[in-house]
C-alpha cells in the first residue's frame, strides 16, 4: 500500500503547500488517519495558511534535536494531523536537513497517508523528500517555466531511484494560450492525476486561514481535492447528492483540457 506522497514541483509559487493542506484534509475527511509534514524547511509557510504560526514547538527544533517528533505533531482542521515547520531564519539555521529520513520514517509508521510538503527545486533539503515518499506527485501550472522545471524534478527523482504518481494541473482556465493537459503528460511522460482550477475562493480562504475543503465545500477546487483524495484512497468519488445542475466550471475545464 502506497502511504508516504512527497509534493513538489520544479519552482515555487505553484501552490504546492495549498493542495498539501487540502488534500491531506480530504483524505482525513474519508476517515483515513493522515499526516502533513512541512519539509519546506527554508520557506515554510503551512503554518501560517493554517494559522499555527505561534506554536512553541515545529519540525525545527526536531531537526535541531532540541525536541522530539512526538512534540511537534498538531492537530489540524477535518481531523488531519500537521507536523509544521517554523517560519523564523534562526530555527532553519539551527535544523539539520540530514535528520529528515529519520522523521519521515517514524512518521509513517504512525499513520495511513503521510504527505510531504517539500521545497521546491533542486537542493539538499529537497532531495531527502525525493528518495523517502513510497511516489512522488508532481504540481504544474499551465505555463512553460512550471512544466521545464517540474521536468526536472522528474528526472532527479527518477535517477535517486523515486516513482512518480503523476502530475496535478493547478490553477487552470480555460484560456487557449494555456497548456493543457495531455501536453503535459506528453513532456513529462507522467499521466495527470486531475485538474484543480483556477478559484478565487481557494485564496479567500487562505486569507481566513481556513482551507478551501472547509471553508468552502462546494467550489469547483474543493471538488477537485476530493476527487484527488478519493483516487488515492481507492474509493468512488461522490459529489453532492441534489437537484440536477448546470455544467459547473469545473466540469467545462475538464471537458476542455481532456479533449
Amino acid at each position: 500500500m502506497i502511504r508516504a506522497y512527497t509534493i513538489t514541483s520544479g519552482k515555487g509559487g505553484v501552490g504546492k503547500t495549498t493542495i498539501t493542506v487540502n488534500l491531506g484534509i480530504s483524505l482525513a475527511l474519508l476517515g483515513r488517519e493522515t499526516y502533513i509534514l512541512d519539509a519546506d524547511i527554508g520557506m515554510a509557510n503551512m503554518a501560517l495558511v493554517l494559522g499555527m504560526d505561534e506554536i512553541p514547538v515545529t519540525l525545527h527544533e526536531v531537526l535541531a534535536g532540541k525536541a522530539d517528533i512526538e512534540d511537534a505533531i498538531y492537530d489540524g482542521p477535518g481531523g488531519v494531523k500537521v507536523v509544521p515547520s517554523g517560519i523564523s531564519l534562526q530555527g532553519f539555521q539551527q535544523a539539520d536537513p540530514d535528520k529528515l529520513r529519520d522523521v519521515m520514517h517514524r512518521l509513517v509508521d504512525r499513520c495511513e497517508y503521510l504527505l510531504i510538503d517539500a521545497p521546491s527545486g533542486i537542493s539538499k533539503e529537497g532531495v531527502v523528500p525525493l528518495s523517502v515518499a513510497d511516489e512522488v506527485i508532481l504540481v504544474v501550472n499551465p505555463e512553460l517555466a512550471s512544466m521545464a522545471d517540474a521536468l526536472k524534478t522528474k528526472i532527479l527523482c527518477e535517477v535517486m531511484g523515486g516513482r512518480v504518481y503523476g502530475a496535478i494541473l493547478n490553477r487552470a482556465g480555460l484560456e487557449h494560450t494555456e497548456i493543457r493537459s495531455n501536453s503535459v503528460e506528453d513532456v513529462l511522460g507522467v499521466r495527470v492525476i486531475d485538474v484543480v482550477p483556477e478559484d478565487a475562493n481557494v485564496r479567500r480562504a487562505a486569507a481566513y486561514k481556513n482551507p478551501c475543503v472547509l471553508k468552502y465545500p462546494k467550489t469547483d477546487a474543493t471538488r477537485a481535492f476530493k476527487r484527488i483524495a478519493a483516487q488515492i484512497s481507492g474509493v468512488v468519488y461522490e459529489d453532492s447528492v441534489g437537484e440536477p445542475k448546470e455544467e459547473s466550471f469545473v466540469d467545462r475545464l475538464a471537458r476542455s483540457v481532456f479533449r
